[in-house]
């Protein structure tokens, strides 16, 4: 549990971990690593990624000029070594340094600072959208969780934050905050991927 700026509690349950979802709620660059994570692998393992790279560098949170600096080799060690934190860790270690040495160049190495004092919800949807490895959908899916869990919202934020801004939506991690909701998106998803194959599956006929 911790404090968003607004001074409100935060008790996230994404990771499903008590001690990783612990560190997602206090440190926004794990919260940043943990979405970026989030692609090809169930969605714990991604939120999880944080606290277990932390480890591994021997501390209890990531630091972005540490991470930025890190040799490339020894740093994708950290990600292949056994578990992997991903599904494809090489690749993946690649990109959260990317994003660092973004965030130490752009925002002296401050992860917060990315959304701290934006003026709208387009602004932030703008800052996400240029952070390495943050498509709009990435974006918007961290914007939602930003306002939905963290207390993070300038005018407009559901709105840049597109469907996944939707109160009450089952749509993104977003919306997780327990194993009940987990499972609801784990569906939605779900649903979604087969809309999607019986979409191409008639086009290709």
């Amino acid at each position: 549990m911790t404090k968003s700026n607004k001074d409100q509690d935060i008790t996230l349950r994404i990771a499903q971990q008590p001690e990783a979802d612990e560190l997602l709620a206090r440190s926004p660059l794990a919260a940043l690593v943990g979405m970026l994570l989030d692609q090809q692998v169930p969605m714990e393992w991604a939120f999880s990624g944080p606290y277990t790279l932390a480890g591994r560098m021997g501390g209890d949170d990531l630091d972005a000029h540490e991470i930025a600096a890190y040799d490339p080799e020894a740093f994708a060690g950290l990600f292949t070594a056994k578990p992997a934190l991903h599904r494809y860790p090489g690749s993946m270690a690649k990109r959260v340094q990317q994003l660092c040495q973004y965030l130490v160049a752009e925002y002296d190495g401050d992860a917060s600072a990315v959304w701290s004092g934006v003026s709208s919800g387009a602004e932030l949807q703008k800052r996400l959208n240029a952070l390495p490895g943050f498509g709009t959908q990435k974006a918007q899916i961290f914007l939602a969780l930003l306002g939905k869990q963290f207390g993070v919202r300038p005018a407009g934020w559901r709105e840049a934050a597109g469907p996944y801004g939707e109160a009450g939506s089952r749509r993104s991690v977003a919306d997780i905050t327990g194993p009940d909701s987990l499972a609801e998106v784990r569906a939605f998803k779900q649903q979604a991927k087969q809309a999607a194959r019986a979409a191409k599956h008639a086009s290709d006929k």
